[in-house]
Parts: C-alpha cells; sequence; structure tokens
C-alpha cells in the first residue's frame, strides 16, 4: 500500500469589493471559501492579520452596509 499524502486545502481566494477602485486606498478583501466562517483582512497588509466572522453575522453586516435589511 502507497503512502499518498491527502490534498491540503486550497489557497484561499481573496476578492475585494467592487466600490474600492484602482486607487488602493481603505480596502478589504473577504474570501467565501471556508464552509462556516468569513474571513476578511486588509487589502494593503495580505499577509497581516486576519479576521474571521460568521457567516449569519457577515451577512447581517453587508445587509446593514447596502440598507436591505429591515429593521424592527
Amino acid at each position: 500500500m502507497r503512502n499518498t499524502p491527502e490534498p491540503g486545502p486550497h489557497p484561499a481566494a481573496w476578492r475585494k469589493s467592487t466600490y474600492s477602485g484602482g486607487s488602493g486606498g481603505n480596502c478589504l478583501e473577504v474570501t467565501d471559501t471556508h464552509p462556516s466562517l468569513i474571513p476578511v483582512r486588509d487589502s494593503k497588509t495580505p499577509l497581516g492579520p486576519t479576521l474571521a466572522f460568521r457567516r449569519e453575522a457577515w451577512s447581517t453586516f453587508v445587509e446593514d452596509l447596502k440598507g436591505t435589511r429591515s429593521r424592527t
């Protein structure tokens, strides 16, 4: 029997907001390849720290930014 290593996780596919433009500035990058978390990082320091949010919390945050979440 051959000892074949398990394939590792795929590298994260980071993406910036379409609102970020090409001038640099203050931008966040997110990746949605994790099944239960949304990792977020500063686009200017891609090797810096990363924050991770539960999918539900991130969705609520984004909906609030867009103004699409109903207020009760």
